[in-house]
């Protein structure tokens, strides 16, 4: 398995509120290459000796054997772009069942085609398997926005994305998905009684209107309550852009992290000994939504608790995210009923992450709540490019467009793009003896998230992920124009 080794220093919290591939922003592998513009194909794969030897006779009338069971198995697909008939999915359908969560990857956090196609399948899942939510690993706050101006239209969701999608978040700022929100709006004003949500599920940020909604609630149903509550809050409501809070929050003393953490925890734990007032279903859903609320505000401090300057400790960090992102799934999928397409880097939909430093996925956490209602969907590309930031200078760098050539031999996206289909589906659980054999060996992947240059990581994809989505060539993701 291809370790990554981190670096401990400062800017590390902030890397982890990106995907493991994005946190080679903070800590690039030993020996990583300067960062191009332009990588070519060989710079790309790992550098290990003997990874992509020739091969020999047996070896090549195995992958001949290999590429036929994937040809058996694969359903091409039509189009990456969201509209017109999406028939081509009706396989998918069929590979989704009755899943109640569906996790949706991607291969890097910068390309078009990753984003259009989650559009594509959300609005597939929604009209023929009745999904009602799609969910970002964005905040929890920023959720709550978004989702208000999906459902009732409530503010400008070009501002909303300028005004949440900042720091490491700045990756989200893309033309597809304020597409994406756009849609939803729309599909909302045409059927007000049965609409689509969006919801955020990461701890990187809470904005100060959650602290609002925690303190109205309290203010409303336990007035007795408010003094104790507006005191443990106090001075923890951010007075400033949500960029700059991010920057210089993880740079706290750890003792104060760590004693704010104690006192968001106070307030979860107050309301949730609370009762939810007169017993109504409005009191109830209340009391609630309020709990949850101050659970997300809780995530967020304790998130931001670790000791970062201890090895042992940014592992634990990095296992605590991925488990309260599932966590809010969970809840939300719980509390509203509605079936949710998670979309996320492919590690954390995952079930496996292949990294020493990455110990539990989103993906694992939710096979334990839901079994076989959830179902996790890789992506893989051959080619393209994608926007991302130098890992060498972080994410505080401003997003260049990087490319990559086609994958050598030796690696899994190489056969995979030897199918005849140029993109297609396929599941990775059903597919012919010989392809499944092949996809349980860990072989090089290109696991990029936000940072670019990153080392390949030895990935099984089919321990990894039940269904996976396959392209060709991918683009660099539209950046939304400063406003």
């Amino acid at each position: 398995m291809t370790s990554r080794r981190i670096r401990t220093a400062a800017i590390v919290p902030a890397a982890v509120l990106l995907s493991l591939g994005a946190l080679v922003s903070a800590a690039p592998a030993q020996g990583a290459p300067a960062a191009p513009q332009t990588v070519s194909a060989q710079e790309s794969v790992s550098a290990r000796e003997g990874t992509f030897a020739p091969s020999s006779a047996s070896r090549s009338g195995e992958e001949r054997r290999v590429l036929r069971a994937l040809e058996r198995a694969a359903r091409p697909l039509r189009s990456t772009e969201p509209y017109g008939s999406s028939r081509d999915l009706r396989p998918l359908s069929r590979m989704v069942g009755d899943a109640r969560v569906v996790g949706l990857g991607e291969a890097t956090h910068g390309s078009h085609e990753f984003f259009s196609m989650k559009h594509r399948v959300f609005r597939h899942l929604v009209e023929e398997k009745g999904f009602r939510t799609f969910s970002l690993e964005a905040p929890w706050s920023t959720g709550m926005r978004l989702n208000d101006y999906v459902l009732h239209g409530k503010g400008d969701p070009r501002q909303i994305m300028d005004e949440e999608f900042q720091g490491v978040y700045r990756i989200m700022s893309k033309a597809e998905y304020l597409e994406l929100f756009s849609w939803m709006r729309a599909h909302n004003r045409s059927h007000p009684h049965d609409p689509v949500r969006f919801m955020g599920n990461d701890m990187g940020h809470v904005g100060p209107e959650l602290y609002d909604r925690v303190t109205d609630y309290v203010a409303e149903a336990h007035p007795r309550l408010l003094p104790r509550v507006t005191e443990l809050y106090q001075g923890l409501r951010p007075t400033t852009s949500a960029g700059t809070w991010m920057t210089g929050y993880p740079s706290l003393p750890l003792a104060e992290r760590q004693e704010r953490a104690e006192r968001t925890g106070r307030v979860l734990e107050l309301l949730e000994k609370l009762p939810a007032g007169s017993g109504s279903g409005a009191d109830r859903r209340d009391h609630l939504w309020a709990v949850q609320h101050a659970r997300a505000v809780d995530q967020m401090t304790r998130g931001y608790a670790f000791d970062v300057e201890d090895s042992e400790q940014i592992t634990a960090m990095m296992k605590y995210r991925d488990r309260i992102m599932a966590d809010n799934v969970a809840w939300w999928q719980r509390h509203t009923g509605d079936k949710i397409l998670l979309s996320a880097h492919n590690t954390h939909v995952a079930y496996e992450s292949f990294d020493v430093f990455y110990p539990k996925t989103q993906g694992a956490v939710l096979k334990d709540r839901f079994g076989r209602g959830y179902v996790s969907i890789g992506f893989t590309f051959d080619r393209g490019s994608f926007q991302g930031f130098g890992s060498e200078e972080g994410p505080t760098s401003p997003e260049e467009t990087f490319t990559v050539g086609a994958a050598r031999p030796g690696g899994n996206e190489h056969l995979l793009d030897r199918v005849r289909h140029r993109d297609y589906i396929v599941d990775l659980r059903t597919a012919p003896a010989p392809a499944r054999a092949w996809l349980a060996q860990a072989r090089p992947t290109r696991n990029i998230g936000a940072a670019w240059p990153v080392p390949e990581q030895d990935i099984a994809l089919g321990e990894a992920h039940d269904v996976l989505i396959h392209l060709h060539r991918v683009t660099a993701a539209k950046p939304l124009p400063a406003s």
